[in-house]
């Protein structure tokens, strides 16, 4: 065991003596420090690596408090306490039981006051300057208020707030700069909620199958025929996986056998942050249809198969698809058509967005509307999705800002597992760009 502790570093200690905390208990770096006999540092950055992991929050004048891990919030919707981060702002009345309460909308105060009521509701936010008819207001019509330039208010009003359980939250940003933080903070939650991680298909997974370091292929055998699985993690025995077992790599050995020297070691590992394309991916470009689930530790916690991860990705993809990234921007402003012999080809414009600072399209930008092309044109015939594997592109000559484009993709060979395409792009039938895409299928289990 005292080998165990020394394979243990500091910054881990710490973190599992934070994880041993009561909920509720108030952390101090310097307490930590003193306790588990660390530089000050060491225990700042655990701190700040327990905040990360969600097991510590730091709440306004009371301190770090260990808290509940909570599972992973996929609601677009926003807490005003959030909002408090968003807009980097501080509280100024109402913080008790307000910061948790959610807003359904925001409402911007230019306007005179009886025109205002009407777009106030309870659970909105209006975001005001320093106008105290404004705060009362919205206070007694249940919402809160972001008061904008750094301004604060009276102490009839935070004591209302206190009342209402309402809060009161002051930025030093302008009206215009909290808008926008808040609306690109909702459509960055709205990005992740459709983003599915490993956490969110292996919880339902209670028991992990394992075997030993010290098993046999014996143990093997009846752990098989017992679950139905024909591969299992090895782990040793603080649970860290070292190993993979598969039937092939038992077949016509002794049922004696040690599976320490017939296992697979160093197995390839996911996290539970892992996104389940990546798992994808990982599954695909190394050819394995298993993959182990670890904590920062190394150890064991779940396991998930290729099967399981793609049907997930199919369940996600019938889901409605709400947030719009980058590339997803760029994208809606190219239309759709098929030519004469069926095929689909794509035509839109440059806009002054896509372009570099000398006025032509950007490479980066270039390369993404021919991958986002080569994908639908492979998803059209195979019906499958698929993930870009290798793509080399020629540059032909320059794009101009405004410049209409058709992108024509053609698909050069496909099979279950792989498409090669050609993707070409014109403008006024003169070509400016040229790829060569090789996708992988995610669909092939």
């Amino acid at each position: 065991m005292e080998g165990h502790e020394e394979s243990i570093s500091k910054h881990e200690q710490l973190l599992q003596h934070i994880e041993s905390l009561q909920i509720g208990t108030k952390i101090s770096v310097r307490k930590l420090a003193k306790h588990l006999g660390v530089s000050e540092g060491t225990a700042y950055r655990a701190v700040k690596e327990a905040e990360n992991l969600g097991i510590v929050i730091t709440k306004e004048r009371i301190g770090t408090v260990r808290v509940e891990k909570k599972p992973r919030n996929i609601s677009e919707q926003l807490t005003f306490g959030e909002v408090v981060d968003i807009v980097e702002g501080h509280v100024l009345g109402g913080a008790e039981e307000g910061l948790q309460k959610t807003l359904h909308k925001y409402v911007i105060g230019a306007m005179k006051i009886d025109a205002m009521a009407r777009y106030i509701d309870a659970g909105s936010l209006l975001i005001v300057g320093n106008r105290e008819d404004a705060h009362f207001l919205a206070l007694e019509q249940g919402a809160g208020v972001l008061i904008t330039g750094g301004f604060g208010t009276s102490r009839e009003v935070k004591q209302l707030a206190d009342k209402l359980s309402l809060p009161i939250i002051s930025s030093r940003h302008d009206t215009f700069t909290v808008a926008s933080m808040i609306n690109r903070a909702i459509f960055d939650r709205l990005i992740k909620k459709k983003i599915m991680l490993v956490e969110d298909i292996v919880p339902s997974r209670v028991k992990v199958n394992t075997l030993k370091v010290s098993s046999n292929v014996s143990d093997f055998e009846k752990l098989a025929e017992e679950t139905g699985y024909q591969r299992f993690p090895v782990v040793d025995e603080w649970n860290r996986v070292i190993g993979i077992i598969s039937r092939k790599d038992v077949e016509d050995m002794p049922g004696d056998s040690s599976i320490e020297r017939l296992l697979t070691r160093h197995p390839i590992t996911a996290g539970m942050q892992t996104s389940l394309a990546s798992a994808a991916q990982i599954m695909m470009w190394e050819g394995i249809d298993f993959l182990p689930i670890v904590d920062r530790n190394r150890k064991l916690i779940s396991s998930v198969t290729r099967k399981e991860v793609l049907q997930a990705m199919r369940d996600a993809r019938n889901q409605p698809q709400l947030g719009e990234t980058f590339e997803h921007l760029m994208w809606n402003g190219f239309a759709e058509e098929r030519g004469e012999d069926g095929r689909l080809f794509f035509h839109g414009m440059i806009t002054p967005q896509m372009s570099t600072n000398l006025g032509t399209i950007s490479e980066g930008v270039l390369t993404a509307l021919m991958s986002q092309a080569g994908l639908s044109a492979a998803k059209d015939v195979s019906g499958n999705d698929h993930i870009v594997d290798n793509m080399t592109t020629y540059f032909v000559r320059p794009v101009q800002i405004e410049n209409p484009v058709v992108i024509s993709p053609v698909v050069l060979e496909i099979s279950r597992r792989a498409c090669k395409l050609e993707i070409a792009m014109t403008h006024q039938d003169s070509l400016v760009a040229k790829a060569v895409m090789t996708l992988q299928s995610i669909d092939h289990a």
